[in-house]
């Protein structure tokens, strides 16, 4: 008995304590500070516990979180049988004030108060709020702590609040009613609806340009959404109307496990008031419909659409909402719409058709066949020759084109047949490696007219040029060119910044006629040329054989004033020219068994079209000397041949030497 005592008085003691500390105003005072740093450690702001009461069957608890925003809570409940019957309110004034709670820059304010009554198996709260300057009234049942049954109604929400509770910009204003009746939210066996309505939408279009360099024109918008749920099926009919876009959508959806049986639609008069929600940068108007069927597994999804004009189909299979197969068609897309869209420049017109059949759309496994072609190409020459600073007009261009892509894995190998009144360029593999970025590909480029390539050059020539080769980029870029070309041949490699071309067998008056300059020298030509890309530096060196001149005035007066036949000599000798920039340096030296012509450091400046030449001419023993100096196409001619020829001579060699220059330049 004397243990039974002490036991049991022990045992009172504690209860005593613990009621003391608990449930009288002295332990409340004990606890409150204890319970104030606890909460002050969860939400991380300097909360305070303002008041702070608990007895054996009443409490009142004011929270206050921050300086604007507070909770407060009473009513009473029983320990035994675990009810309680409490009032609570909410009102937070500056939302701001709770970014280390939320998580989120939210703004404004919120009010809201109630009632919450029952036990550990059932509880009921039902409220009251100005939620964004609404009148809420809900309703919530609780079943062992899990929410059963919801009932709220929203009416006449501010949307430009909601914004600003979001932390969002007024991007548009709106009021917004909800109506939210479920009556039983218990998983498999829902039972409920809901009704969101938007009425007096507007969007304002002086922030959307500010913000995003959007012009759109006035827009107002309004929206419903009737959903059904029962058992395991969402029943629902979405409508978005405005004069910029519609959007529909209705079928049936089964959370648990997903599966979609929709449809829906889209058709939006302008795209870039999209841009804040998709940040695409497109405009234009746009229209897709279609529909959505199966489960996560295996989600079907196909769709119509005149984007750009054009008669777009598509057939997609998702696994994993990740694309599976891919099959689509696009026909008669015009090319200058699809550039307007993207914000692009007007570069071209022409009808594009693509086909693609894509069986595996997985990453490392990809395989398919993409075939595109474009007909009735037609590209603005005013445009481009204005942007890329053409000195005359482009011609009219008109092309098309042709590619076949087959995917396999993570390469794609490209076939290319180009057509065009200018160029045409014929790919027969083009492969390219998407994990490691590189490319790799032959090509053939036949020009049948060079002059029509004048506003590039800037030099008329005659004939046309084939030209082929293959292209690599890796970790280097290397292109190797091949031309058969004025009776001879150009094999040119490009290793990054380092260009070489071998010159073999280059017949001079052919080269000459197709530069369109006098053709007055007859010789085979093989030399070499290296250049460094980056240095804009580089060393072109050719031997002259065989060579031989053609009838010219200018020999022609040399023979008869000066007794010396030069067309009757065999020359040989070489050429060399050191570029650097737009300044070149170049050499001459052609000799005969009688004669000699030689220039030394004749200097040429790409940039100022300036020349300074000095030419000296040994014919048979008597000598010339030619003088160049000022702009190419009209230099100043000096010639020194006193001794040999007579003052008439003299100027007609001067003037026909001047007619050579402006021919040449």
């Amino acid at each position: 008995m004397k243990y039974l005592a002490w036991f049991g008085g022990v045992l009172i003691t504690i209860l005593a304590a613990v009621y003391i500390v608990a449930f009288t105003p002295f332990g409340n005072g004990l606890l409150k500070p204890t319970i104030e740093s606890k909460i002050q450690q969860q939400t991380k702001l300097e909360s305070k516990l303002t008041t702070f009461s608990l007895n054996m069957s009443e409490f009142e608890i004011v929270l206050e979180l921050s300086k604007n925003n507070n909770i407060s809570i009473k009513g009473t409940y029983s320990l035994f049988s675990q009810a309680f019957d409490m009032t609570y309110s909410v009102e937070v004034k500056a939302l701001q004030e709770l970014k280390s709670l939320t998580n989120a820059q939210l703004k404004g304010r919120v009010f809201t108060n109630g009632t919450i009554r029952g036990d550990a198996a059932f509880i009921t709260i039902d409220g009251v709020s100005d939620i964004a300057k609404s009148d809420t009234s809900y309703h919530i049942e609780l079943t062992e702590f899990n929410p059963t049954s919801i009932i709220a109604k929203v009416k006449k929400a501010n949307l430009l609040s909601l914004l600003e509770l979001g932390g969002q910009k007024p991007y548009a204003s709106a009021d917004i009613d909800l109506d939210v009746n479920f009556k039983n939210i218990t998983p498999h066996a829902l039972d409920g609806d809901i009704l969101l309505q938007t009425h007096k939408g507007k969007i304002d279009t002086k922030l959307m340009k500010s913000d995003f360099d959007v012009v759109i024109p006035r827009t107002a918008f309004n929206m419903n959404l009737d959903a059904k749920l029962k058992g395991d099926d969402v029943n629902y009919v979405y409508k978005l109307n405005s004069n910029l876009a519609k959007i529909t959508s209705s079928g049936t959806i089964t959370p648990q496990p997903l599966t979609l049986d929709v449809k829906y639609g889209l058709n939006i008069e302008e795209l870039a008031v999209l841009k804040p929600i998709t940040n695409a940068d497109v405009r234009g108007a746009f229209k897709l419909n279609g529909t959505a069927k199966g489960t996560k597994d295996n989600l079907k999804v196909n769709g119509k659409s005149d984007v750009a004009s054009s008669e777009t189909a598509f057939n997609i299979t998702l696994k994993d909402f990740k694309p599976a197969t891919v099959n689509a068609t696009v026909k008669h897309l015009k090319l200058q719409k699809l550039l307007y869209m993207v914000k692009q420049p007007h570069y071209t017109d022409g009808n594009l058709f693509l086909d693609i059949d894509i069986s595996d759309a997985r990453a490392d496994t990809l395989k398919g066949l993409v075939v595109s072609r474009v007909e009735n190409g037609l590209l603005d020459s005013k445009y481009m020759s204005k942007t890329y600073e053409f000195k005359s007009k482009m011609p009219k261009t008109t092309f098309n084109m042709k590619t076949t892509t087959k995917l396999n894995g993570s390469v794609a190998d490209t076939k290319v047949d180009f057509n065009s009144n200018l160029v045409t360029l014929d790919v027969k593999q083009a492969r390219f490696n998407m994990k490691d970025g590189s490319i790799a590909t032959d090509y053939l480029v036949n020009v049948k007219s060079l002059e029509r390539l004048f506003f590039v050059s800037q030099r008329h020539l005659r004939g046309g040029i084939s030209v082929n080769g293959e292209f690599k980029k890796a970790k280097d870029l290397d292109l190797t060119i091949h031309s058969k070309i004025a009776g001879g041949k150009i094999d040119a490699t490009l290793h990054n910044d380092d260009f070489h071309t071998d010159l073999k067998s280059i017949q001079t008056l052919d080269a000459l006629h197709i530069l369109m300059y006098p053709e007055v020298f007859k010789s085979t030509l093989v030399g070499t040329l290296d250049y460094n890309l980056a240095k804009e530096k580089g060393v072109m060196k050719a031997d002259l054989v065989d060579g031989k001149f053609t009838k010219n005035q200018m020999l022609t007066l040399i023979k008869q004033y000066a007794h010396t036949d030069l067309y009757k000599e065999r020359f040989k000798g070489n050429v060399k020219a050191d570029i650097k920039k737009e300044n070149i340096v170049a050499s001459l030296d052609l000799k005969s068994n009688r004669s000699s012509i030689k220039t030394k450091n004749t200097k040429l400046n790409s940039k100022t079209k300036k020349i300074n030449s000095k030419i000296d001419i040994n014919a048979n023993g008597n000598p010339i000397v030619i003088t160049l100096t000022g702009n190419v196409t009209s230099p100043k001619v000096k010639i020194d041949a006193e001794k040999l020829i007579k003052k008439e001579a003299e100027k007609a060699i001067t003037k026909e030497l001047n007619n050579f220059f402006k021919k040449l330049f």
